[in-house]
């Protein structure tokens, strides 16, 4: 009989995420809002009025190093302090937790440069490892010889991080799951916007791997990498938007994964952009047999 899976740490996501500025250019935020989910766990948005994108990033802090989870749309550190913001958040982490040589793996959820624009102000950081966001890369770090099959862990030490194989947006994506926390880490292939699905039958066996794998372990929050949609059903902000100030929620639920499977079923291969309540669905031209 197999120990029962250990329930999630409680987090907390009252957060309202800054949405750009009506004047981009007299924006007065900061370039990096960080939210505080748990002491060892940080959100981070980059703001919408240094690159529409306004992509969120993830800094999850284990016994013996962190994970950064992508590095945003914009390399320049003068517009966008990734490195500093990230040093500092670990410098304060360790200060209440000391320990020597506390490394930083620097990964991604998918290799589209909005998701790894920041990677090199990390080239020469000590105790750092970057991970390439080429396939070759990805499955050789995460030890997946099998892909698109088999699923891996990361330990941070005393942290770990179940690794599921996503593409279909892009070759070589991931989805990441905290057992800490229950929050599952979607990236580009679920969040509240659209969800661009480059091959069909990738994305929907992508789609399928996650909801079979979240009806075996507790997950909390679906967190993806960006905010798209207004708060009303079906409508979306259109691409290159600068300033959102109608926006619901990042976090998505279990649900979500549900009511994206079910449109996919529904759309049946149809190529075009589709509209659901919480994500517009965007299907290129398909060849071949169209998944179930």
């Amino acid at each position: 009989m197999s120990d029962p899976i250990p329930a999630p740490l409680p987090g907390g996501l009252d957060v309202r995420w800054h949405a750009g500025w009506p004047s981009a250019k007299h924006d007065p935020a900061p370039e990096i809002q960080v939210h505080t989910y748990d002491e060892s766990t940080l959100i981070l948005r980059q703001n919408m009025s240094v690159h529409f994108e306004a992509p969120f990033v993830f800094l999850l802090l284990g016994a013996e190093r962190a994970l950064l989870l992508d590095t945003g749309a914009t390399a320049d550190p003068r517009h966008f302090p990734l490195r500093r913001t990230v040093d500092a958040a670990i410098d304060a982490w360790l200060a209440r937790h000391p320990r020597e040589g506390y490394g930083l793996v620097v990964a991604h959820t998918h290799g589209h440069g909005d998701h790894i624009a920041g990677d090199p102000q990390f080239a020469d950081r000590p105790h750092t490892t970057v991970v390439g966001p080429d396939l070759a890369s990805v499955t050789a770090f995460y030890g997946l010889p099998d892909w698109p099959d088999g699923a891996a862990t990361l330990d941070l030490g005393d942290r770990v991080l179940d690794v599921l194989p996503g593409p279909g947006h892009e070759p070589a994506a991931v989805l990441l799951h905290d057992r800490r926390t229950g929050l599952l880490f979607t990236g580009d292939t679920l969040y509240p916007g659209h969800l661009y699905v480059r091959d069909l039958a990738a994305f929907t066996a992508t789609v399928d791997r996650l909801l079979a794998f979240c009806e075996r372990h507790p997950v909390t929050h679906v967190l993806g990498c960006h905010i798209e949609m207004t708060t009303t059903a079906g409508e979306s902000y259109p691409r290159g938007t600068t300033h959102q100030p109608d926006e619901p929620p990042l976090q998505m639920s279990v649900a979500q994964v549900r009511a994206l499977r079910a449109a996919l079923r529904e759309i049946g291969g149809r190529p075009g952009a589709h509209p659901y309540g919480e994500f517009v669905v965007h299907v290129e031209d398909v060849a071949g047999p169209v998944p179930d």
